[in-house]
């Protein structure tokens, strides 16, 4: 079985390559269900890291339906990624119905070349999840990132089960809340693949600040923040 570690940052790519995982998923602000990672960290991840990594391609938190220009920064990220040399990237769009955006998945597939594509867990977004199965597997999609559409994959193992059986060239990885009490569910399964992020907090701080950083007005998947061209046409008349 591959386990595959979820990496928020160059630590926690080195430590799972020493604690013996077999491959990183790479991203930043895990907190928002990840977002691609600089090119910094991109930069010296492939310095350093020995392991196949997997990049994630996604230009924002919120949904995983994109604007125009969202989606040509993704396309322009997937081949940074092939020049870098990356194994594989992670991405995948949805149509506003929560069907797969079959033409902008295709797309991003055949941009990838080589590289193995993985349908991150927007999937667990879809209607009928056994439908967008099969459409993905067309499009030569390699992996199904999924909780089984559930919170967690142990909730979600039922569903996760049923892909399992179903895929054919197409490996099912479960993904979110898989952890060394729970992992044996997806051994016995049979999954070939797991994927988790084993993370644990570490204090930086010796007492929170008064002044927040973090705003949870942020943290919508329904809607988008965008900065608004009227409010600032009037702070800019006012100003002048």
């Amino acid at each position: 079985m591959i386990v595959e570690v979820c990496a928020n940052s160059l630590q926690s790519a080195l430590n799972a390559q020493l604690a013996g995982a077999d491959r990183i998923e790479l991203c930043s602000e895990l907190g928002v269900g990840g977002i691609t990672p600089s090119y910094g960290l991109l930069k010296k991840v492939k310095e350093v890291i020995r392991l196949p990594v997997h990049v994630l391609i996604r230009p924002r938190s919120g949904d995983f339906m994109y604007s125009d220009s969202e989606f040509q920064i993704m396309k322009v990220n997937i081949l940074q990624c092939r020049e870098m040399g990356f194994e594989g990237i992670v991405s995948g769009v949805l149509n506003s119905d929560f069907t797969i955006d079959m033409p902008r998945t295709s797309e991003l597939r055949q941009l990838a070349g080589d590289m193995t594509f993985t349908f991150h867990r927007a999937f667990d977004w879809i209607k009928d999840p056994i439908v967008g199965l099969v459409q993905l597997e067309k499009l030569g999609i390699q992996y199904v990132l999924s909780s089984g559409q559930k919170p967690s994959a142990p909730e979600g193992i039922s569903l996760l089960k049923q892909l399992h059986e179903k895929s054919t060239d197409c490996k099912i990885m479960p993904g979110a809340g898989i952890n060394e009490l729970s992992v044996h569910e997806f051994i016995e399964a049979g999954f070939e693949a797991i994927h988790l992020s084993g993370t644990k907090f570490h204090r930086t701080l010796p007492f929170l600040p008064e002044v927040p950083m973090n705003s949870a007005a942020f943290l919508r998947e329904d809607y988008l923040a965008v900065t608004d061209p009227d409010r600032i046409r009037e702070i800019v008349k006012r100003v002048k």
